[in-house]
């Protein structure tokens, strides 16, 4: 293959990966629109948003290695066709069961890329340096793309309605499908090695059931018994998923993978990267518009930095990963993303300007670690078994995605309960106390002077909160970072190249 072919095979592979990751946040914006133009109700409201990412996680495995048999390019094509079908699908829904079918379609077919994109760059970029700097585009597009979601949605709701999120899709994909006929190679796959749909199965129950279980478990109104139900399914289906890997001859994931402590560190970065990218994205989000009063789209404007400095961070780490060791480039980029969040603590009622500059510094640690999590899961494996390490990889991104929102959330919601202290003579409903949100549509319904003290109080506790949560995420960095270290000491007992 020459070399410009392998240049634009990166750049076929990334713009899917773009619309994957856009799709995971882009309708954040457009929820209340559409939810109002369907007449959805809010447990469909719930699935619009969480179809995706549930069928997503639950695939990633089984298809991942179901790649490494029949071929990744086979696999990304065809992926590539369901995925524009079920935009348009979600596009022209009529109703709501109609667009969370479109979801689940749309979540299958980016399932079936994901993993082609990372295995087809490990198959096909054989010089080191040139495969490093690929990864770092790709860890990057994957974070940009989540980040710049809600941004492009309350954009295109600015002047077209609410299907545009979904439209976008399908041109673009049109132009992949076509030049990646021409530009990605084909791969033969590995068609002696069988595939395991009773795994396949068994993880996918396991994986939905225990995120479903978590976002219901945390999510306000859920239903405990759900929840717990849910958990129950996940974690037998997952004991039973490992007990059956560990027999059979071709397994969907090799478990002992993770005793390559390099392959184990990347998995871990990249579901710290994931958690605190979305979780600080909830938590700031909801304060530049409950608090500060922002608009949606200006609320996205003032936060792109942290997907443009991610972005940016990552290409470069990419060029110049090959010089470093990933587990200590994993700990140092975990070190920058804690010094930017907590540099926010410091800065997030004062200078706009250096709230912007802590973002940047949080922006420029995640991109960091992506880059590095992601050259160190897949060049940690052989090639034949690039797609299992891929799957691997995406599914600690979603893990990591589903446990920031829910983790984070709930305590954002526990902590502004418990700091919300309203005087006995102001009368006010009692959801008043649950969110912030609710907090200011009970105002709507006080006279002036009352509707000025619940809203003042209600913001000095979502305030105090939004603090605590931080330092929460904070703590869970510093976590991070022991075990990271502690991988590299490990690492360094084991003899074993450099990279």
């Amino acid at each position: 293959m020459q070399k410009y072919q392998r240049w634009i095979m990166l750049a076929i592979v990334s713009i899917a990966l773009l619309l994957i990751s856009l799709d995971m946040t882009i309708l954040y914006t457009a929820l209340p629109t559409l939810t109002s133009d369907l007449s959805a109700s809010a447990s469909e409201k719930l699935w619009i948003i969480n179809a995706y990412p549930l069928v997503m996680s639950g695939l990633l495995l089984g298809i991942g290695a179901l790649g490494d048999r029949l071929g990744h390019k086979r696999i990304f094509a065809a992926g590539l066709v369901v995925f524009g079908a079920a935009s348009l699908i979600a596009a022209l829904s009529p109703t709501p069961a109609i667009l969370i079918i479109g979801r689940i379609f749309l979540a299958v077919g980016a399932a079936m890329m994901m993993p082609a994109t990372l295995s087809i760059i490990r198959i096909h970029f054989e010089d080191e340096r040139e495969r490093y700097f690929a990864f770092g585009v790709w860890g990057s597009v994957f974070s940009g793309g989540a980040g710049l979601g809600p941004l492009l949605g309350g954009a295109l709701l600015e002047h077209f309605y609410w299907g545009s999120v979904f439209l976008l899709n399908i041109p673009v994909v049109l132009l992949a499908f076509l030049f990646s006929l021409k530009f990605v190679p084909a791969d033969k796959g590995h068609s002696s090695r069988s595939w395991d749909w009773m795994g396949s199965i068994q993880i996918m129950l396991g994986l939905i059931g225990v995120i479903f279980a978590v976002k219901e478990a945390t999510r306000r109104g859920g239903y405990m018994e759900m929840a717990i139900i849910s958990l129950l399914i996940g974690a037998i289906s997952i004991f039973f998923f490992i007990k059956r890997q560990k027999t059979i001859n071709d397994p969907l994931i090799d478990l002992g993978l993770f005793k390559n402590w390099r392959f184990t560190g990347g998995v871990v970065t990249a579901m710290l990267a994931s958690f605190i990218l979305v979780g600080s994205q909830l938590l700031f989000t909801q304060r530049y518009q409950l608090v500060l009063g922002y608009s949606p789209l200006k609320s996205s404007l003032f936060m792109i930095a942290i997907p443009i400095a991610s972005f940016i961070a990552g290409i470069v780490m990419g060029m110049y990963t090959h010089r470093f060791n990933l587990l200590k480039a994993q700990l140092s980029a975990i070190i920058v993303a804690g010094l930017g969040l907590g540099g926010y603590l410091i800065f997030y009622n004062d200078s706009p300007i250096m709230q912007v500059l802590t973002m940047v510094i949080l922006g420029c640690g995640l991109g960091v670690g992506g880059t590095t999590a992601s050259n160190a899961i897949m060049n940690s494996v052989p090639i034949e078994k690039s797609g299992m390490a891929a799957s691997s990889e995406e599914v600690s991104y979603e893990l990591g995605s589903a446990l920031g929102v829910a983790i984070l959330g709930s305590f954002l919601s526990f902590f502004y309960t418990r700091n919300f202290v309203l005087t006995a003579d102001i009368v006010a409903p009692p959801m008043v106390r649950d969110s912030l949100d609710e907090a200011l549509l009970a105002a709507e319904n006080l006279s002036a002077q009352a509707a000025a003290t619940l809203i003042d109080t209600a913001k000095i506790a979502f305030n105090q909160s939004f603090v605590v949560v931080n330092l929460v995420a904070l703590g869970i960095l510093i976590v991070g970072g022991l075990v990271i270290t502690f991988a590299i000491q490990a690492d360094k007992r084991r003899p074993s190249p450099k990279h």
